[in-house]
């Protein structure tokens, strides 16, 4: 008698998407020969679940090319992907719906509302969108953040610091797809910021979350799983040795001619 071998006959489990692609992107500001590719032609994968960095030297595109992934910015042409959904398809108000409940942003001026609470700055994304957010996934946020003494305090009276840790309470509590930061350290100072990127490390690999972040500093890629590198509007290459040793000599590399 042949017993029928468990799973023998059951369909492979499809690949995840990844967290946002981006396919052949073109951004341009201008028109004619007057015209400027801040984006030329860019064609690349962020996996979900992972940590990725974007790099290159200042006017590279890489501040340009996080916006359109986020939907902040629109391409002039080519697609952007979040998961399954080609962003660039959508209208205005199908966008709006996309980054408010999918994608989490994480930005260097901290963008909190100086007249509110931290609690407040925390929860004011979920309360414009309705929603009542996980009350156990929100107490383990602050818990792992460490505000849970700091929530009625204005930013004001919060470190630069402790105000960006509200900004990622804040991004991370919808549980969105994505969470951008668009060079998150840069106001912070070297222990801050070494403790905001072990913050987003920790959301990635302990929490699953995926992060995309832009930066100019090694030091700071090197927390990230990889680098993508940018030079002049194109893709310039990638690091997966996250040293960053290994990252400047990328770095370096990338202000040989073409």
């Amino acid at each position: 008698m042949n017993l029928p071998v468990p799973g023998l006959h059951a369909r492979p489990t499809p690949p995840a998407p990844p967290a946002a692609a981006a396919v052949d992107l073109v951004k341009a500001y201008g028109r004619g020969e007057a015209a400027v590719r801040a984006l030329d032609g860019v064609t690349l994968t962020i996996p979900a679940g992972r940590f990725t960095a974007i790099m290159g030297p200042s006017g590279s595109g890489k501040s340009t090319l996080m916006h359109c992934l986020a939907g902040l910015d629109s391409p002039s042409s080519g697609q952007v992907f979040l998961g399954g959904t080609d962003i660039t398809r959508l209208g205005d108000a199908a966008l709006t719906r996309v980054r408010r409940d999918r994608v989490g942003f994480v930005f260097q001026s901290f963008n909190l509302l100086p007249q509110l609470t931290a609690e407040q700055n925390i929860d004011l994304p979920a309360r414009l969108a309705n929603r009542r957010p996980d009350p156990g996934w929100r107490a383990s946020l602050i818990d792992l953040l460490g505000l849970a003494n700091r929530l009625g305090h204005r930013p004001s009276e919060l470190s630069g610091g402790q105000q960006q840790r509200v900004a990622v309470a804040r991004a991370l509590l919808g549980r969105p797809e994505v969470v951008f930061a668009d060079e998150p350290t840069g106001n912070l100072d070297t222990t801050s910021g070494h403790e905001l990127l072990s913050l987003l490390r920790t959301s990635v690999h302990e929490l699953g979350q995926s992060v995309v972040m832009v930066t100019h500093d090694a030091v700071a890629a090197a927390f990230a799983d990889g680098v993508v590198l940018l030079r002049d509007g194109r893709l310039a290459g990638s690091v997966t040795d996250t040293r960053p040793e290994v990252i400047l000599d990328a770095l370096t590399s990338l202000s040989g001619v073409r």
